[in-house]
């Protein structure tokens, strides 16, 4: 019998991680599977099991299993603000806008290579700026109100 490998015990972690799950919902999960207390005394075809559960869950939830984890890179909750913002501002329609918005002040050809710092400071620029675009057209309003 083949135990289970360092890189599947990782996979379970790290998928854990991804879905929010506690150390004690992982536990209750590879027991509930394999009936095992322990996930390093299961066999490598037990790990499999336990992360095509994982697996399914993500699924469930939403998530995408492939996604790769990028430690240190933007989240995909942040990325999916950034372009929110940029669709907010009307830039939907030209993607080189954000991109050059990104190329100009941070430094980044595309928005997956923004460092989590940086994702954080686009998303702080960006409601800036769209602030500021409220902000005028409200004041264009009453302008034409008055007239």
């Amino acid at each position: 019998m083949a135990f289970i490998s360092k890189a599947q015990i990782a996979k379970i972690w790290a998928m854990a991680r991804e879905i929010d799950l506690s150390k004690e919902s992982v536990y209750d999960v590879v027991y509930r599977v394999t009936g095992s207390d322990s996930i390093s005394s299961l066999s490598s075809k037990e790990g499999i099991d336990v992360i095509e559960v994982l697996i399914h869950i993500m699924k469930e939830l939403g998530i995408d299993p492939e996604r790769k984890y990028r430690p240190g890179m933007a989240s995909e909750k942040q990325i999916r603000y950034i372009e929110d913002l940029a669709y907010k501002l009307g830039w939907d329609s030209d993607p080189k806008r954000l991109r050059g918005y990104l190329k100009k002040y941070y430094k980044v050809e595309h928005i997956q290579w923004l460092t989590l710092e940086s994702a954080s400071k686009v998303i702080e620029g960006l409601k800036a700026i769209y602030k500021r675009s409220q902000k005028q057209n409200s004041q264009e309003k009453l302008q034409k109100a008055k007239e």
